[in-house]
């Protein structure tokens, strides 16, 4: 099989993984409490924007599958042979994986989120970052990014949107 035809299979594949996450988030969000006897609006429901976010998602997860549909039928005359699968969790979507899930369940609660999330988005850019920068750019840029994020994460939900963080 051509690579672009790998593309476009994954990008099909990849799109309905998208629209079924972004559908389940939908459906969450509806499901949520409303309300709707205290008298909440559309725009202060608590699942408001993770429905605005999750129809999103699910849309772009259609484009994804339609543009890979689009790419596989231009390709139907290529000459296709047989190349080894790739796999579906590669090294970097396992460590995002781990990242988060050290983020989200074992560190948020048990410390300040500031230190938290600095520790978090660090981290995280200094793994990603690209392989052929200096080890000294790589931390001062990953620390720098944690700091700032940080920084900024917890002063727009503390003072603007007035939400107390763990």
């Amino acid at each position: 099989m051509s690579e672009g035809g790998k593309t476009a299979r994954s990008d099909i594949v990849g799109g309905a993984g998208w629209v079924v996450f972004g559908l389940a988030i939908v459906i969450g969000s509806v499901r949520m409490d409303r309300y709707e006897s205290m008298g909440a609006e559309l725009y202060t429901m608590p699942g408001f924007v993770p429905g605005m976010i999750g129809g999103l998602v699910a849309l772009l997860g259609v484009v994804l599958m339609l543009r890979g549909w689009a790419r596989r039928g231009n390709e139907a005359g290529a000459a296709t042979e047989l190349e080894p699968a790739t796999p579906l969790l590669n090294r970097r979507i396992v460590i995002t994986m781990l990242l988060a899930l050290a983020y989200a369940g074992l560190l948020i609660g048990r410390a300040p989120f500031w230190l938290v999330t600095a520790l978090f988005v660090a981290t995280f850019v200094a793994v990603f970052a690209p392989s052929g920068s200096k080890p000294l750019r790589r931390a001062t840029v990953a620390v720098l990014a944690g700091v700032l994020t940080s920084a900024v994460v917890t002063l727009v939900f503390e003072q603007v949107f007035l939400v107390r963080l763990p």
